[in-house]
């Protein structure tokens, strides 16, 4: 019942007495890991909240910020690891489905879906293929048949998910500021159960998630994976909508991990009110359902209403209108507990406090064994190979090829708010108040497992400098923490590094979390996961985004930021050279932020045509992106980086060093290549001109002990040959069409 060692004890004390079935079922739910964060509530508290654009509330399942003109922008992240591990199509679509009602119960009507998919070794695991085909699956029928679009996300492939799949699910949503869900309610007042039936699937879904799966990949559990019907929850959207504006919503709160159980129980404990609820009012799938059943079922598409008497009956009929089951099971007490009947007798009586709040656990942490000398290791044996032929790799490693095969699949324009589609560094949604929101969702559990600080720090810059490529400002973040077994030591300090370095970004860059979730027991064959943070990140613009995002004949090649040997994790030495060590790329708070600032004042002064982020495959791969999305070559030349001095050209074509951007600018010499040199110089920011746009091939020139001199700006030094040539059909053939390939061929 995922109870741990001493807590039937524990509330035994608390409430006098042996605990019925129906409470202990009740309270094993709200007490699981996945509802209660027993191991990692004290620890969040690290991550700063408060912000002037947050807009604060009680109970409510997402984070709210206030974009303007009195329009507010919510978020939230959840993931469903386990479910999809299982069956990956419901398992992924019950997942945004659920993100999706956490954005509705603030009353604002969800716009846009992001989602991070993360599997075993396609071709190496024979899991990986089936696993991710149905994730994305999943993912496109139930966004598709919502008609909310998917914007972004990411895909990434590591051995260490051998068997098992991440599916992090990530939802905005947008709404007038006067019509949020204030959250309250008074003695007398109706509970009301509206959507889908109740039913035995996902019973027990929370301590499900909240241990490792069993037997052969989960299929023991296939009983606590829920029934996705999207076209139910459309319904439900409508007319929680309607129900909003008419004013009979007091309270609403979405029925998510431990069901009726734990709604019900966060909603009381929130309110500081008691909640009665009649287990046979509720509407059912199936018969002879217990009343620990009914109160644990995490049966899909389904809210919990809190109303005033006359607006119970008002509210039936917007759910008729729609076609939407609702029940009244029940109502609003003053004595602060939470009360369960059935068949006339009362089988739970529980503070709402004591379900609410489980016992916190001091978890041991100890650094684990295999950091030793990590960082310091450096790959031996086979020389490195030739630099061309190692980019022309990483161009088509499933972990940097197109994800077109993937994003073809979301409906990403339905809406007609989507200004820039998925396939860049960050989508851009047009608000109503003549505002941009831009957005991006990053991980890097290569990074992470080496140095799990610094790891996650680079997770949530990556997702900064993808808002910031788009010319918006990070207004917001939320994270999603997943890891393994948190009472192994090793793993638990893995966590409190990670929630340390995330911390330590956000108060740097002055970005509040909103919002987030931790998923712990993420284990897979071969042991538990790597530490996988994901940070999503909001920007806000005024306007439409300034960066067109073109590059043609003859623009200048920028480059922000310093380059540094920092190979540790990254494409380059765990997918060209399978070398697992090296030093992690760092974050300084300071340089990140003066790096940003100054590329969103030029993107605010129109004088970019294009920016990119440096990021898995380092400069040599954002180049060439950079030129297969303008269908035009280019020449750079490495001996101009800052910071590069001594460093081998393999290094400072694929370091992954963060707080870097290309930036594209038309033309040399004068015009608004001055301008940008004159404003990253005025801002004390490392730079440089490293290339020019132009022919039908990619060049990389210099680097240390290729005898090269800088040369005039953003050319190559005369007579010198390329250590790196690609030509530019070769590099596309590749990128684009490798994972549909390699998926399919699985």
């Amino acid at each position: 019942m995922s109870l741990e060692e001493g807590e039937l004890e524990h509330l035994r004390s608390r409430i006098g007495r042996d605990p019925t079935p129906t409470e202990v079922s009740v309270v094993a739910a709200e007490w699981s890991e996945h509802c209660s964060y027993k191991s990692s509530r004290a620890h969040l508290r690290e991550l700063p909240s408060g912000g002037p654009l947050v807009v604060g509330g009680r109970g409510r399942d997402s984070g709210v910020l206030d974009v303007g003109g009195g329009y507010v922008v919510t978020v939230h992240i959840e993931s469903h690891n386990h479910p999809s591990a299982v069956e990956p199509y419901g398992g992924a679509a019950t997942g945004v489905g659920g993100v999706v009602r956490d954005i509705l119960s603030a009353g604002t009507r969800p716009i846009a879906i992001l989602n991070g998919l993360r599997f075993g070794e396609v071709g190496r695991d024979p899991r990986a293929g089936w696993l991710f085909r149905g994730a994305v699956a999943g993912i496109a029928d139930y966004g598709n048949c919502l008609g909310i679009p998917t914007v972004g996300g990411e895909v990434e492939f590591d051995g260490c998910y051998e068997g098992y799949a991440m599916v992090d699910v990530a939802s905005v949503g947008f709404g007038r500021r006067d019509k949020l869900i204030r959250n309250r309610a008074d003695e007398g007042d109706a509970v009301v159960l509206l959507g889908g039936p109740t039913g035995r699937d996902g019973v027990g879904g929370s301590q499900f998630a909240s241990g490792a799966l069993c037997g052969e990949g989960g299929a023991g559990d296939r009983s606590a994976v829920q029934i996705p019907d999207p076209f139910m929850e459309k319904l439900v959207i409508e007319a929680v909508l309607e129900a909003r504006d008419r004013g009979l919503v007091k309270a609403l709160k979405d029925l998510g991990g431990g069901g009726l159980a734990c709604a019900v129980s966060e909603t009381a404990d929130a309110l500081g009110v008691g909640v009665e609820v009649d287990a046979d009012a509720v509407h059912t799938r199936e018969g002879g359902m217990t009343p620990a059943e009914v109160m644990t079922s995490e049966s899909q598409e389904r809210m919990l209403v809190i109303t005033d008497g006359p607006g119970a009956e008002g509210l039936r009929g917007v759910c008729g209108r729609y076609r939407v089951p609702a029940s009244v099971i029940g109502r609003v007490t003053g004595d602060g507990a939470v009360r369960v009947t059935s068949g006339g007798r009362v089988v739970a009586d529980l503070r709402a406090g004591v379900v609410a709040n489980a016992p916190q656990l001091d978890r041991p942490s100890a650094r684990p064994a295999y950091l030793e000398g990590i960082e310091g290791a450096r790959p031996a044996g086979d020389p490195a190979p030739d630099p061309s032929d190692a980019l022309g790799i990483l161009l088509r490693s499933p972990n940097i090829a197109s994800r077109e095969w993937v994003y073809s699949q979301y409906d990403h324009e339905v809406g007609i708010r989507t200004v820039v589609r998925p396939g860049g560094d960050a989508s851009v949604l047009r608000l109503d108040n003549g505002r941009s929101l831009a957005v991006s969702m990053d991980g890097n559990p290569k990074h992470c497992h080496i140095n799990p600080r610094h790891g996650a720090m680079g997770c949530f810059e990556e997702a900064c400098r993808n808002v910031a490529c788009a010319g918006a400002r990070p207004v917001g973040m939320v994270d999603h923490l997943q890891f393994g077994d948190p009472g192994d030591p090793g793993v638990f300090w893995t966590f409190l590094e990670s929630v340390r370095g995330i911390a330590g970004l956000a108060r740097g860059l002055g970005i509040p979390c909103v919002g987030g979730k931790v998923s712990l027991y993420n284990e897979a064959a071969g042991g538990p996961i790597k530490p996988t943070p994901v940070i999503g990140v909001l920007g806000l613009v005024d306007g439409p985004p300034p960066v067109p995002q073109e590059v043609g004949e003859g623009d200048a090649l920028f480059v922000v930021g310093e380059t540094r040997g920092e190979m540790g994790g990254s494409e380059y030495y765990e997918h060209v050279r399978r070398f697992v060590g090296g030093r992690c790329p760092r974050v300084d708070p300071a340089r990140s932020g003066a790096n940003m600032e100054a590329v969103l004042r030029l993107a605010g002064e129109g004088v970019l045509r294009a920016a990119h982020d440096c990021s898995k495959g380092g400069l040599a791969v954002a180049a060439s992106e950079m030129c297969i999305a303008g269908r035009v070559g280019c020449s750079v030349n490495l001996a101009g980086l800052p910071g590069g001095e001594g460093i081998p050209a393999d290094e400072l074509m694929f370091s992954e060093t963060h707080s870097r951007y290309l930036l594209a600018v038309r033309g040399g010499g004068g015009g608004d290549a001055a301008r940008v040199r004159g404003v990253l110089s005025g801002a004390g920011v490392p730079h440089a001109e490293i290339g020019r746009f132009g022919g039908d091939r990619i060049l990389v020139h210099g680097g240390a002990g290729a005898g090269s001199a800088p040369g005039r700006p953003g050319e190559a030094p005369p007579g010198a040959r390329p250590v790196a040539e690609l030509s530019i059909d070769k590099a596309r053939g590749g990128w684009s069409g490798s994972l549909e390939e390699l998926v399919l061929r699985a």
